[in-house]
């Protein structure tokens, strides 16, 4: 099966990859923060001092006690973080670099097996764009082995060369959760061939193509009543080991990428690692404000460079100007050909270079102009200038016949960046599905 996606845009950004080849960073602590896990109300397990052991519980959800946020090293609860009401902000844990592990029981039900190791947090449920709630069965499952997003490292080369056989014993065990069938999006970058138990599905076109929300919208759209579960492929390659060694690893490569990284490269590390151990000497030493992004620069979160954490999915740290301390002739009305634009109407437009994009808004927020811009970059059967509108209207029966069943947050990363209204899609969107949720169900 083939799917040509059309519309989007591939953002030519500096500090790109030029290779694959890690080298190791053992991190000082990791931390695991909630707030990663839309869906998951934290209840808290440990206590500072407690000693763990990678794979170790230190949270359980409170609605389903058997999923559970686990520790990625061995180690002392060095901090339990909380804000505003108590809130559960992050649990760090100091690494005290043994790498003793948990060993699970690879006989028990799948779903058990996957809430105690924390693998069961990495799925997501659509509609809402949530971990899973224990006790449901998908209509299907999607699994994603392509990113498109900006200066993103393949999801193929982070698994090893021999991990077909790994990859279709994890496909076997997911068939005990779904009715329905297991749909593997592939890049052009894949070569691991056809995996058993899977429907293979060859995706091309530029971002958002590699967006697992955009592969259901365009293969098996998702209709009321209907739930979909979906986790990217080196997910399913940590099940199937898990399922072999009875270990869970929380090992991960990051590619450290932007403008402001002097050399990109990746490194290997764990889930949570602390930013320190991951940026190393990666960083260029420039006088520049910089702004640090754990995931890619349209989703990604900003973290502190001296205290901040690395955030789930754990793949990606991109480092680029802040732009707080630029001196800029007419500010955001500059012509400069080192802006990117997708106006045609611009000069420089259809010169191809590589940008060093800074984080300011350039230019000022407004109301929402129904301009159309939107639609050139979302390629799934979706009118997001009404969408948006009944999300911010509240108007469940709009927003159910638009689409927001099938809707995520990331899927709107670029609906966001062409804004000339500069509105925050994305958090809009977010506040929606949780409104939704907690009205209907």
């Amino acid at each position: 099966m083939k799917l040509k996606i059309n519309k989007g845009l591939n953002l030519r950004l500096a500090g790109a990859l030029s290779g694959y080849d890690a080298c190791h960073a053992e991190p000082a602590s990791c931390a695991v923060v909630p707030d990663d896990f839309p869906g998951f109300t934290p209840k808290l397990l440990v206590k500072e001092g407690d000693v763990v052991m990678a794979g170790s519980a230190l949270m359980y959800d409170k609605f389903s006690p058997e999923v559970c946020l686990v520790s990625p090293v061995s180690g002392t609860i060095k901090a339990v973080e909380r804000g505003e009401r108590r809130k559960i902000l992050r649990v760090v844990v100091e690494n005290d670099k043994r790498h003793e592990s948990l060993t699970f029981d690879t006989k028990a039900p799948l779903a058990e097996l996957l809430g105690k190791s924390g693998f069961f947090t990495m799925f997501r449920r659509r509609p809402y764009d949530i971990v899973p709630p224990s006790g449901q069965r998908p209509r299907d499952i999607f699994v994603t082995a392509m990113d498109t997003a900006p200066l993103a490292m393949p999801l193929s080369a982070r698994l090893p060369g021999d991990a077909a056989a790994t990859l279709a014993g994890a496909v076997r065990a997911l068939t005990s959760l779904t009715d329905g069938k297991i749909y593997l999006c592939v890049g052009g970058e894949w070569s691991y061939g056809d995996i058993p138990g899977t429907e293979t599905v060859h995706v091309s076109g530029p971002h958002p193509a590699g967006n697992v929300g955009i592969q259901i919208a365009n293969i098996a759209p998702i209709s009321k009543g209907e739930n979909v579960w979906t986790l990217d492929v080196v997910t399913l390659y940590r099940i199937g080991r898990l399922l072999k060694t009875g270990h869970a690893d929380f090992s991960t490569l990051v590619a450290v990428v932007g403008s402001e990284v002097a050399k990109p490269g990746v490194i290997s590390t764990y889930m949570g690692a602390d930013m320190p151990s991951v940026l190393g000497k990666f960083v260029k030493d420039t006088p520049c404000h910089k702004r640090v992004i754990s995931g890619n620069v349209l989703t990604g979160t900003v973290v502190s460079p001296a205290d901040g954490y690395l955030r789930f999915p754990y793949r990606q740290v991109t480092v680029i100007a802040e732009g707080d301390d630029v001196d800029e002739f007419m500010g955001w009305a500059n012509l400069s050909p080192a802006k990117i634009s997708i106006s045609r109407a611009l000069p420089f437009h259809g010169l191809h270079r590589f940008f060093s994009p800074d984080a300011r808004l350039q230019g000022g927020r407004r109301a929402m102009i129904m301009s159309g811009e939107y639609d050139k970059v979302m390629p799934a059967d979706i009118m997001v200038e009404y969408l948006i509108k009944a999300i911010l209207g509240r108007n469940i029966d709009d927003m159910e016949a638009l689409g927001i069943y099938e809707a995520a947050p990331e899927d709107f990363a670029l609906c966001e960046f062409v804004d000339t209204s500069k509105l925050p899609i994305q958090q809009i969107v977010r506040d929606g599905l949780d409104f939704l949720r907690k009205e209907l169900e």
